[in-house]
């Protein structure tokens, strides 16, 4: 019964994102949302029943929110507490209590629709079952239900990481790497927090972590269509360094004004897509993405399972009706010939192609491939020669029990596009409607950064996380090395940590003497008081040649509590991650500290996203005081 009360809970929850339309006057509506104990809650969602409308409570528990009528159900929910009903009427503060759910349950959409009958279906999916029954005799991969129970064990997969270690300047002055816009990592161990679980450490990539908030950098105004935004203050987990802050930020395009997009859907729908956080949350995402497309747009669906089929061919984004009726109609069952799908996903893609336009296939799957082509070698292989011809690939995730983080990593990068994973409703909101111009429209390809520090005033530095975006030095100036991509409005953020001169480290080797050369210092980095150079090198979309872009990064001995708030925040996500990945260059940090330092950066954090996370560090180190007191 408990369960059935969630499952219906959650499914109003979904169905209140309709929209309210057809009136001008709004009434505000608040409250608080408390624990309890009477604590106020942060980053509580509170949606307008039967509408779109929603707020998220500030750091108090208080909100805010307009309604079209003077009093109004509201939907209260929060992972960890059980989803609560409150009436409010403009004019009064409503007070709302939480009760702490006796179960922790992975967070899940259940779609509640009428679907027409079978018979109805047949004309529209006749195409597809003909091509996947011949290619596949006996398995219709999309439109069969899987009645048998799925595995109960973990076979999920993630790539060993190896921190980034401390270089000595006068060694190795330099330090490049490929730019990363990602955050999969970061929704990814959110899922296994809110679950009530540690994450794996090899979940844990601390600029996927860092680089899933908005830092609100400045726009661009010069010639290039970026902005570089630097920083240097204390380090909070070792007081005796300094961190470096760097921002990256795109130029915003109004949705509007972004060129026509042409979209194939290439989605999973093997037998492993049935459970109710993988195939129901994949199409309930592709129609939130359906209703931004706007005429001169277009979409088509490609699906695999045992064989891959065209669901839809190319349509209009004006006829989002027949797409969203196309997408209602996919069930799971058979197995994964993911290959096949890549190929005929690519092949819809170039047959559909604009000059100048958003070409891109969107793959959404858990990455457990095992018909046909299926090892990374071979899907990367296929990837890298497909991205050729001009067209886009981003890679959503979805799912637990047997996700395949590693294999769907892989593809992202080598298909110039982007990695996402979608653990709940709001994240594919969040992905695929807040942020569809940064995800979905590249601004610029192969992106890279390059640091030359000073050795007169830097002993060491370390690149904090992009462990696998790492690039040799030579590859800067070659533009033939792949390299990251930047959507319109996206920002990229990066931080190194640095041992200043005359500071005594146990993560540097001695500086011993060389045979046969000297590195004396120049007389310019003796006299000067620069920190670093910061030199950004991209490529426009359809470019074969790069552009250099350059900025010195002085030292201003800023104290940490002086730095702003987006500093301390990425420094207070660093520390999550380290501590969560129980990094060596951890230092004096502990969770306590970690929350106190994000609490005092949280800003104005109007979606709530830096509050959550503050009430994610706050659980992780419940567990930790959890697990010391059993040993």
């Amino acid at each position: 019964m408990f369960k059935k009360n969630i499952l219906l809970a959650l499914s109003v929850l979904l169905l209140g994102f309709v929209s309210f339309r057809g009136t001008d006057k709004t009434y505000e509506l608040k409250g608080k949302v408390t624990d309890e104990t009477g604590q106020g809650l942060p980053g509580v969602r509170v949606l307008l029943k039967g509408h779109a409308a929603g707020a998220t409570t500030e750091l108090d528990g208080s909100f805010k929110l307009n309604s079209p009528d003077s009093c109004a159900t509201l939907e209260i929910s929060y992972i960890g507490y059980e989803v609560k009903e409150a009436k409010a009427c403009a004019g009064k503060s409503v007070n709302v209590k939480l009760k702490a759910s006796e179960t922790r349950l992975e967070e899940m959409v259940v779609v509640a629709e009428d679907r027409k009958s079978r018979e109805q279906e047949k004309p529209i999916l006749s195409r597809a079952k003909k091509e996947m029954s011949m290619a596949s005799p006996g398995i219709v991969g999309y439109t069969h239900k899987m009645s048998a129970p799925q595995p109960n064990f973990n076979t999920e997969d993630y790539d060993r990481i190896q921190e980034n270690r401390f270089h000595r300047a006068t060694q190795e002055p330099q330090s490049t790497f490929s730019i990363d816009v990602d955050a999969a990592s970061y929704s990814n161990l959110r899922r296994f927090i809110n679950n009530g679980q540690r994450p794996p450490e090899d979940v844990v990539r601390i600029e996927e972590m860092i680089n899933y908030f908005d830092y609100e950098y400045p726009e661009p105004t010069g010639k290039h269509p970026f902005s570089i935004t630097t920083e240097v203050s204390d380090c909070p987990w070792q007081p005796k360094h300094r961190l470096v802050h760097i921002g990256l930020q795109g130029k915003h395009t109004p949705a509007e004004n972004l060129p026509a997009a042409n979209l194939v859907f290439l989605i999973d729908v093997s037998g492993s897509m049935n459970a109710a956080n993988k195939l129901p949350l994949v199409q309930t995402s592709f129609k939130l993405l359906a209703e931004q497309l706007r005429p001169q747009d277009r979409v088509a669906i490609v699906v695999y399972a045992g064989a891959a089929g065209l669901v839809l061919e190319s349509t209009t984004g004006n006829n989002k009706t027949k797409i969203k009726e196309a997408i209602d109609k996919l069930e799971a069952g058979g197995s994964t010939a993911g290959g096949e799908g890549i190929r005929l996903a690519y092949q819809t893609a170039k047959e559909h192609f604009i000059k100048g336009g958003n070409n891109r296939v969107i793959l959404a799957s858990d990455g457990d491939f095992n018909v046909g082509v299926s090892s990374d070698g071979e899907l990367v292989r296929i990837v890298e020669e497909e991205r050729k011809s001009g067209v886009y690939l981003t890679v959503l995730g979805y799912g637990m029990g047997n996700y395949k983080d590693n294999k769907l990593q892989k593809l992202a990068d080598s298909g110039n596009g982007n990695h996402a994973y979608i653990d709940n409703l709001d994240e594919a909101r969040r992905v695929l409607v807040s942020e569809f111009g940064g995800t979905m429209y590249t601004i610029a390809k192969d992106v890279k950064l390059q640091l030359e520090f000073n050795p007169a005033v830097v002993q060491g530095y370390r690149l904090i996380g992009y462990e696998n975006r790492v690039l040799n030095n030579a590859d800067f100036d070659d533009d033939q090395k792949d390299a990251g991509e930047l959507g319109a409005g996206h920002s990229v953020t990066a931080l190194y940590e640095i041992i200043p001169v005359g500071i005594e480290s146990k993560f540097l080797a001695a500086d011993k003497d060389l045979k046969y050369q000297q590195r004396d210092l120049t007389p310019t980095a003796n006299r000067s008081n620069e920190l670093l150079t910061v030199k950004f090198r991209y490529k426009a979309p359809e470019a074969d040649n790069s552009q250099l872009m350059e900025e010195v990064v002085m030292d201003k001995k800023t104290n940490l509590d002086k730095s702003s708030d987006n500093f301390r925040w990425s420094a207070a996500v660093a520390t999550f991650g380290m501590l969560l990945r129980k990094s060596e260059f951890k230092g004096d940090a502990n969770y306590e500290q970690c929350k106190k330092l994000a609490a005092g950066a949280r800003g104005k954090d109007t979606e709530g996203y830096r509050a959550e996370m503050i009430r994610m560090i706050e659980s992780v180190g419940l567990m930790g005081k959890t697990e010391t007191a059993e040993k």
